[in-house]
């Protein structure tokens, strides 16, 4: 059944070019099970909520799907699925992304707090680099511009609405809170050890793009982040 599922969603997500693809959702299936295993959560549960996390983002699909988890019913309707575990699947769907987090919306159930967690977690270190210029240069942004600098403190609106920037100014503004989101045990280690990955990686770029300035300004964000 599992599979039969991944085929549907991989119907909708194979072609995808922004880092939401197939590649994506098995990363985060991968990283969920683990986290399951430590956190003594429901596999199957963790398994169809990781699948389907993605199919109705509203990046993709638009906020009605995004609203209505369009794709996610759809596919969870074909399948025989007992009724509980579908609402079970759906309610952790519904509270899963960083929008949502900004929102004051989180998931409460284990199985929704794991996938949460490593849907965050494949958004930082070296993969969370890779996928951010991935979607970047989908959309036109460049990697870095000294002259652009991140906007902090945006609210969900802001955030959902915001086009422009580059992928450093991007983990500035998201990327490097992920950390401090983290809901189990297994996410806050994973994620602990990815964040000091960009961390390391900032402060090399920075150095061989010969911008102190910019040195300066992730010390600054740092110092801060520890402070608050």
């Amino acid at each position: 059944m599992i599979e039969e599922v991944r085929k549907q969603v991989s119907k909708l997500l194979d072609k995808d070019n922004s880092g939401h693809g197939m590649e994506h959702i098995n990363r985060v299936l991968n990283l969920s099970l683990k986290f399951a295993e430590s956190e003594n959560a429901n596999k199957d549960v963790v398994a169809f909520i990781a699948l389907l996390h993605d199919v109705d983002d509203y990046k993709l699909f638009g906020m009605e799907n995004a609203d209505n988890l369009t794709n996610a019913r759809n596919i969870l309707e074909s399948s025989f699925l007992e009724d509980n575990i579908k609402e079970q699947v759906l309610n952790a769907i519904k509270t899963i992304g960083y929008s949502k987090r900004l929102k004051g919306i989180r998931p409460t159930a284990l199985e929704g707090m794991i996938v949460s967690d490593a849907d965050m977690c494949d958004s930082i270190g070296t993969t969370g680099i890779l996928r951010s210029y991935q979607y970047n240069l989908a959309h036109g942004n460049l990697f870095f511009d000294k002259n652009i600098y991140p906007t902090l403190n945006m609210s969900a609106t802001d955030y959902m609405a915001k086009k422009t920037g580059t992928v450093v100014t991007h983990m500035f503004e998201k990327l490097l809170k992920l950390k401090d989101m983290m809901l189990t045990d297994s996410g806050k280690r994973e994620a602990m050890e990815r964040h000091n990955i960009m961390i390391e990686f900032l402060y090399h770029f920075f150095k061989e793009e010969n911008a102190p300035e910019w040195i300066d300004y992730l010390d600054n964000y740092l110092r801060e982040s520890k402070n608050n």
